[in-house]
Formats: structure tokens, sequence, C-alpha cells
């Protein structure tokens, strides 16, 4: 889960790799891959030079470039805009309500 706010400066991910559940799903998954990508999430979200080139873009280019629509092993849906007025507990509220 990805939330955004320009007004707070905030761009964070958050997110819940449930290894087993994806084992059942999938014995082949290479999932040191996919915990590689979602930490690369977590990096360009803070803007850290680990997160390469993306991540030194301003934080509004870092979340379109997130959220855009492509073929990668990690995909997000589409966007869903709203209003909050603390993004980090509105992060947390819509995570327990939709991940955990």
């Amino acid at each position: 889960m990805i939330v955004f706010c320009k007004a707070e400066k905030f761009l964070k991910v958050k997110y819940l790799l449930d290894v087993n559940r994806l084992s059942a799903f999938s014995p082949e998954l290479d999932l040191h891959t996919i915990e590689e990508n979602l930490k690369a999430l977590e990096q360009i979200c803070m803007g850290t030079k680990a997160g390469g080139a993306i991540a030194e873009l301003d934080i509004a280019s870092r979340f379109r470039w997130l959220t855009a629509i492509r073929s990668t092993v990690i995909q997000v849906s589409k966007v869903h805009p709203g209003y909050t007025g603390n993004a980090a507990e509105t992060l947390e509220k819509i995570f327990i309500e939709f991940v955990v």
C-alpha cells in the first residue's frame, strides 16, 4: 500500500509479505526477488540513494513512477484519491482495514 500526501510531503509504502501464503500459492516463486523489489519501493519512497535514479526525483514524480501501470514483479492497483489530515495515521488505518 502506498500513501502520498503532497501537503505533508509524505510518501510511504507499507506491505505484508506473507511467505506461507505465497509459497502455498506457488512453491516456485522467488520470494527473495519479491522482497528485494518491495524494499526498493521503500527506498524510492524515502528518496534515499539506495533507491537509485528514481529516488532522486521530486516526491510527486516518485509517486507517479511507483503507481505507473507496467509489467513488473510488483504491480499496484489504480490510484484512489482522498483527503486526510494525517497521512501516516491514514496509512496505518487503511493498512489494518485492507491488508491485515
